[in-house]
């Protein structure tokens, strides 16, 4: 008989994210195979469940596919569009994040903004609006070409002038809105590590490196090293800049797992959360068997510092289009985040929770 791997045992979570007394029990909700966000009543009747459910922090996407879903001076002046126009076809003027900040607050639910899209300029459009308008700010490969991957078109996350722009977008929210927090994920601060092959960020690499040119390799230790450390910076400002505004607004990132991440996207989360640069780290855990996940968690866990460990809530997938985990593997992958001492996480999506609303349930009593 095969020897079983000994699994970790952890205690029970002690210490909570600063502005919480319990642990996180959050949902994603999309504006993708969702229609969640098309009116007040749906978004009155989605806060509703979350409420039902015992969950306590809602997670709802604020910036897709070159659109805001609340109202965006900034992105008015720069394309048009105040509002993503598919939430507001009458032009009622209905702002979607202000209903739900105002339906969360009558329950006492957390609202943070999630910044889905980040750097990423479009989806299969060759760039979109926001390179048609600034087409210096694309991210270029190797041959010269945009940065292209999984059929998401970049921005060069690495320029100034991107970084500005995306900052702006999330003071926006954080200035203007009563959200508990923001949210970055797979696509905020990250870029495909094919990216990167721009005129100015060659000569910076080359100033840092005796005149070397970046490798032709995008899987170079030290070019990989080199870019992700830009963005590791770039977390550092975001993180300061909102705590400049607003002290108390949460910083949660919900990245890749690592070292994928660093390696496919140039995020080196570990880093944002060991060096402080993130008040909670959301990984997304998405695994689609027992041994992977439980393999993918503890691995997870055990690259943040035990310090920072409150801080660890792991992302569960629930529903990818029609596709579902039956229930047992649902319970066992709750069964495995609270062997590890985590008495919470983070649901994508919200079209998912139907499925599993009693054991759900349950878990939160």
């Amino acid at each position: 008989m095969a020897c079983q791997p000994v699994k970790q045992e952890q205690p029970a979570q002690q210490k909570f994210i600063s502005g919480y007394n319990e642990p996180v029990k959050g949902v994603w909700l999309t504006n993708v195979a969702s229609d969640a966000l098309y009116s007040k009543e749906k978004i009155q009747k989605a806060v509703e469940k979350c409420h039902d459910l015992g969950l306590n922090t809602i997670f709802v996407v604020t910036w897709n596919k070159a659109n805001t879903m609340y109202r965006s001076q900034i992105m008015k002046d720069f394309t048009g569009f105040e509002l993503d126009p598919v939430l507001d076809p009458e032009q009622t003027g209905r702002d979607p994040l202000q209903e739900v900040i105002d339906e969360a607050g009558k329950y006492g639910i957390k609202v943070i903004a999630w910044f889905e899209f980040g750097f990423s300029s479009s989806y299969q459009e060759n760039g979109g609006i926001l390179l048609e308008k600034k087409p210096h700010w694309a991210s270029l490969d190797v041959d010269g070409n945009l940065t292209t991957k999984n059929g998401f078109e970049w921005m060069n996350a690495l320029d100034q002038e991107v970084q500005d722009f995306m900052i702006s977008l999330v003071l926006e929210v954080v200035k203007n809105y009563d959200v508990d927090g923001i949210q970055g994920d797979d696509r905020l601060p990250a870029m495909p590590s094919e990216g990167g092959y721009n005129p100015k960020v060659i000569e910076a690499y080359k100033r840092d490196n005796f005149g070397a040119a970046p490798p032709a390799n995008h899987k170079d230790y030290n070019w990989i090293q080199w870019r992700s450390e830009i963005l590791t910076q770039f977390m550092k400002r975001l993180y300061e800049e909102v705590k400049a505004v607003k002290p108390e607004c949460i910083v949660s990132m919900s990245p890749s797992i690592f070292p994928w991440s660093k390696e496919e996207y140039l995020q080196d989360w570990p880093t944002w959360v060991n060096f402080g640069y993130v008040d909670m780290v959301v990984p997304q855990v998405y695994r689609k068997d027992s041994a992977f996940y439980t393999r993918t968690l503890e691995a997870t866990f055990n690259y943040i510092l035990p310090e920072k460990r409150h801080l660890f809530y792991p992302g569960v997938l629930i529903r990818v289009g029609d596709e579902q985990p039956s229930e047992a593997y649902f319970k066992y992958m709750i069964e495995e985040n609270r062997r590890m001492g985590l008495h919470g996480e983070v649901y994508f999506f919200y079209e998912g929770l139907d499925k599993y609303s009693e054991i759900i349930k349950d878990t939160y009593k």
